[in-house]
């Protein structure tokens, strides 16, 4: 294949047109579109759907685009670090995170790896679905208790635990009566396994308020609606000052917060940089770590 049509192709993607493209390379317009025209030729597929007022990418032109992207900017600097004499991180770094590890934490920690590294352009979206990052064109994908992907390696970041909290007034019952909680939509559970400092127990719960943010469950909780079961990170404060109290940890719940990148791909300067910059906010890897990062 014909790194140099992969390379302008990729251009007139980036751009959205081969007229954008021409004025943003200062080449020719005839020769993007040749040398495209090229390519789809060799690769026996229509790459664009040319229309009279608009380029838009085939599915097999967004195919391309997701995995040509990232590999001819890594390509690009590899040979810039070459030529400079080092390996500075520069580039574009896409990251799918989840949204309430996004809002403890990322903020504060992109703010400050982009003013350690200004030539990084990084843009984070938050979603808690199982991105594919491949095909979506993420570098990184930060994941809670991620499912076995061959495609990807990594390393875990911290591990947190949930636990089933209430305000002061709300008492945990001594008999078998259901206690009000407030919980997820999704959530069908009618009780909770704690362990507790007495040992383990069942608690029997009774839904009395849906929300679908792990931090509109916490303020529901603080202001007495009922009991939650949430991540120690996220109330460990409220704990500290007795805003709430905890009664017990639920069984079988471990949380494990894991940083993934493609298991074929050679690590760019930017993802190298951004993985050790987060091992550093997270030096034990404990949640602790990540509770005081969000109330700072």
């Amino acid at each position: 294949m014909d790194l140099l049509a992969l390379a302008d192709f990729t251009l007139v993607a980036r751009h959205g047109g081969f007229g954008r493209a021409a004025r943003a390379a200062k080449r020719p317009k005839a020769t993007l579109s040749r040398r495209v025209g090229e390519l789809e030729a060799s690769l026996g597929v229509r790459l664009f759907e040319r229309g009279s007022h608009a380029l838009k990418l085939t599915e097999e032109g967004r195919a391309l685009y997701a995995r040509t992207e990232s590999l001819l900017t890594e390509l690009d600097e590899a040979t810039s670090a070459v030529a400079s004499g080092g390996d500075v991180p520069r580039g574009r770094l896409r990251v799918s995170a989840p949204l309430l590890f996004s809002q403890m934490a990322l903020g504060k920690i992109a703010a400050q790896f982009v003013l350690r590294h200004p030539q990084v352009q990084l843009e984070i979206t938050t979603e808690d679905r199982a991105v594919d990052m491949v095909e979506e064109g993420y570098d990184l994908v930060i994941r809670v208790n991620p499912k076995v992907d061959e495609r990807l390696v990594g390393r875990v970041l911290l591990r947190d635990r949930l636990v089933v909290v209430a305000h002061p007034e709300l008492k945990l019952p001594a008999g078998n009566e259901a206690v009000p909680a407030v919980v997820r939509p999704a959530n069908d559970g009618t009780a909770w396994e704690l362990a507790t400092p007495r040992g383990d127990r069942r608690v029997s719960i009774t839904p009395v308020l849906k929300l679908a943010s792990l931090i509109m469950i916490r303020d529901a909780t603080r202001a007495g609606v009922g009991a939650a079961l949430l991540p120690y990170s996220l109330v460990a404060s409220d704990l500290q000052t007795g805003g709430l109290v905890a009664w017990g940890d639920a069984k079988g719940s471990p949380i494990e917060i894991w940083a993934l990148y493609p298991s074929r791909r050679l690590l760019s300067a930017r993802v190298s940089a951004f993985l050790e910059y987060l091992k550093a906010s997270f030096p034990t890897g404990l949640a602790e770590e990540l509770a005081a990062i969000g109330a700072a």
